[in-house]
């Protein structure tokens, strides 16, 4: 649903899947430091938006989510991931339940397909599944009423009603305002920083999106092995991109090391209004962690967000330079 935030002046719509919110209205930068500042507030209402409510809900959720959900208290904000048999993430999920409804919300486009499975997944149990997408949008910025979230650079998402959209006294930021904070405090996104072999040691959710001591879920097994074993096969990294270029690598971009040799993607590229040009990138757990890298054409610095031995039980040797493989 496009919003209609996109009609504004000087509004440019973002890339897929953001296609329906703005990338910027003009002035990119001083958006981005409005909104770090808590005087802007981004439209993310291309998100899904998930509505479930009855008195198994949280039993319910937390026997088939990653997270420690049984006991969660009403307010208090979490994130799960719905994985496949083989542990890969099918779905992240930000989630919040206010004492009678759970409410979550998702990627774009990715509501239907989850609403979908966790009706299926009903059985007898006092609970009913919603996509309210068309009736709700979610924003982020500085605090405010509504369902709330808390996110990155102090600021917090809130699931308001999408008559609300726009309403208040701030400005709105583009989407690259928020993607850039984002991607300077390492946090990956489903779908655009992972793919679909990605498990969840390698993007650093585990304790965030992953609760390590609790009952079974559909793709536990995996976790539980690599948590054990300590061998995710690729590892998130962050980039410092060389600033005198002037274009950022693309979604799906290779990762190279010197000499040619593919290592990773590139996930998802901004420009910061401090750090300048920088990305994430999902690269080969045995990368070394100071060798330097080419994105997508684009020299690049690498800054380790999780660590080549990640895992409990299992320490893995680093190679320190390209010159020692």
């Amino acid at each position: 649903m496009e919003s209609p935030l996109l009609k504004l002046h000087g509004a440019v719509a973002a890339d897929a899947p953001d296609q329906e919110i703005a990338a910027h209205y003009g002035d990119p930068v001083r958006e981005q430091r409005l909104l770090e500042a808590g005087k802007a507030f981004v439209d993310r209402s291309d998100r899904g938006v998930l509505r479930v409510s009855g008195p198994d809900r949280l039993s319910w959720l937390h026997s088939l989510l990653s997270q420690h959900l049984e006991a969660l208290e009403p307010g208090v904000a979490t994130q799960a991931l719905l994985l496949t048999v083989n542990g890969h993430i099918e779905h992240h999920l930000h989630l919040v339940d206010d004492g009678e409804t759970a409410w979550i919300h998702v990627e774009p486009g990715t509501a239907p397909a989850l609403a979908d499975f966790l009706d299926r997944m009903r059985f007898f149990l006092r609970v009913e599944v919603e996509d309210v997408s068309d009736r709700y949008a979610v924003i982020t910025g500085p605090p405010g009423d509504g369902v709330s979230f808390p996110d990155v650079a102090g600021l917090t998402t809130r699931i308001v009603p999408r008559s609300e959209l726009g309403e208040g006294d701030l400005p709105p930021a583009g989407l690259w305002a928020y993607e850039a904070l984002r991607i300077a405090a390492h946090v990956a996104r489903f779908n655009l920083d992972t793919d679909h072999r990605t498990i969840p040691h390698e993007i650093g959710v585990i304790g965030t999106a992953v609760h390590l001591n609790k009952g079974c879920y559909r793709g536990q097994e995996t976790v539980a092995r690599v948590e054990n074993l300590g061998r995710p096969p690729r590892r998130l990294v962050f980039l410092h991109l060389d600033g005198s270029v002037d274009r950022l690598p693309a979604h799906g971009d290779p990762v190279e090391i010197p000499g040619g040799r593919q290592v990773g993607f590139v996930g998802s590229a901004a420009r910061h209004h401090e750090l300048g040009p920088i990305a994430l990138a999902l690269v080969k757990r045995n990368t070394p962690v100071d060798a330097e890298l080419v994105a997508g054409g684009v020299a690049a610095s690498q800054e380790v967000v999780v660590p080549p031995d990640t895992g409990a039980n299992a320490k893995i040797e680093l190679r320190r330079t390209a010159a020692d493989r």
